[in-house]
């Protein structure tokens, strides 16, 4: 895709001649390339030249067209036909006969162009004198001593000088700026976030035609801006809560189980022990974690607690999510195993309280710490199995 589009921008920028099918011509003119690293071009053309080089200066004329790509180009010979100029630092120092196309970093131009003039780059000063139209991308463009033809500007910060014969139109992220004695006989058209700075002496016969674009938002967008922003950042939340929660269902469905069990299968007085187990155990430690912070040793101790922490809070909230599933599950479905989509429904259900004021604040917390104690519980016989004690013999 990218080399598509390059070369249509680069068929559009070519010169007519280059495309144009005249045998006849061609002989008598034929084209003449030259690359080198510094390259100095003082010989004339007899027809089109194409140079390329890191440093290119031509100050011989060209029959023909003139098409260079350089690091540094300087065409200081004048240009029968059309000028194609790609290159880092570039300057104008001859006139050009027909269209000049010109893409840079930074662009002067201090002879006249006969035809059009297409120029973006960075930085676009324009001291010839266009008899077409203009047109100009740049970060900032300055047109010194106007044009013949109808101009067109898309930059940041613009300044204009001269006398233009047609109509000027700009598109300006910043200033727009108006030399003294300047002159412009058709209209002048601008958007910008501020109006022109126009001296007296500038004369506009055409009238101004003036469009406010400020690109910082009133109050009222800002507040729906920030409410988008919030309703953007909950549904990833939720999206990327509901797909981990699938995925450890889906994939650790006996964690998931023995999570679950010891809701239907302990007492009402175990079920809150090991609430208040999670809670203490959350609320308890970011305090060792600081304490193990002040000495130099426990530095590195405190590190490792903070990410099982972490993992054991991300673990908490998700399955609690699992847990609320697995229970709806049983109570209306009435089925035992557990699938991924059994922790989505209830990953779902669960975003959905948290988004009630208080009361869905408090039932996750008391999910989340029964799911937390519950998985420290289970580690923990993981970590240190009980030996079950041998039976008596008769």
């Amino acid at each position: 895709m990218e080399r598509i589009l390059f070369s249509i921008l680069i068929s559009l920028l070519m010169p007519a001649s280059v495309f144009a099918a005249n045998p006849t011509a061609t002989q008598e003119a034929p084209a003449s390339f030259s690359a080198a690293h510094s390259l100095l071009a003082s010989s004339s053309a007899p027809g089109n030249a194409y140079t390329a080089g890191v440093s290119v200066v031509v100050t011989a004329p060209t029959a023909g067209d003139l098409s260079a790509v350089g690091g540094s180009i300087v065409a200081a010979g004048p240009v029968a036909g059309d000028g194609l100029l790609l290159g880092g630092s570039i300057r104008v120092r001859a006139p050009i006969a027909g269209d000049l196309r010109v893409i840079g970093a930074k662009i002067t131009i201090v002879e006249p162009v006969a035809g059009d003039l297409v120029a973006v780059g960075y930085s676009v000063n324009d001291d010839g004198r266009a008899d077409g139209s203009v047109f100009i991308t740049a970060v900032n463009a300055s047109v010194s001593n106007g044009a013949r033809g109808p101009v067109t500007v898309y930059s940041n910060d613009v300044f204009l000088s001269g006398e233009f014969s047609g109509d000027v139109s700009i598109v300006a992220g910043g200033s727009i700026e108006l030399a003294e004695g300047t002159v412009i006989r058709g209209k002048l058209s601008y958007e910008a976030p501020e109006t022109a700075q126009i001296p007296s002496s500038a004369m506009i016969a055409g009238g101004t035609e003036y469009i406010n674009a400020s690109y910082l938002p009133d109050a009222g967008t800002s507040r729906i801006l920030a409410f988008a922003s919030v309703g953007v950042f909950l549904l990833i939340r939720i999206l990327g809560a509901l797909i981990l929660a699938g995925l450890l269902a889906g994939l650790f469905p006996d964690l998931a189980r023995a999570v679950t069990e010891r809701v239907y299968t302990g007492r009402v007085r175990s079920i809150f022990l090991t609430a208040l187990l999670g809670f203490a155990t959350l609320v308890a430690m970011p305090i060792l974690f600081v304490l193990l912070a002040l000495t130099f040793v426990g530095v590195g101790v405190a590190l490792l607690l903070f990410v099982a922490y972490a993992l054991l809070v991300a673990l908490a909230f998700v399955y609690a999510g699992i847990l609320l599933g697995t229970m709806f599950v049983r109570r209306f479905v009435k089925r035992d195993e557990i699938l991924w989509h059994d922790g989505v429904l209830g990953m779902l259900a669960l975003s959905l309280i948290a988004l009630v004021p208080v009361i869905g604040w408090l039932v996750v917390l008391f999910l989340s710490a029964f799911t937390a104690g519950a998985l420290l519980l289970l580690f923990f016989h993981f970590a240190f199995p009980q030996e079950e004690p041998a039976a008596l013999l008769p």
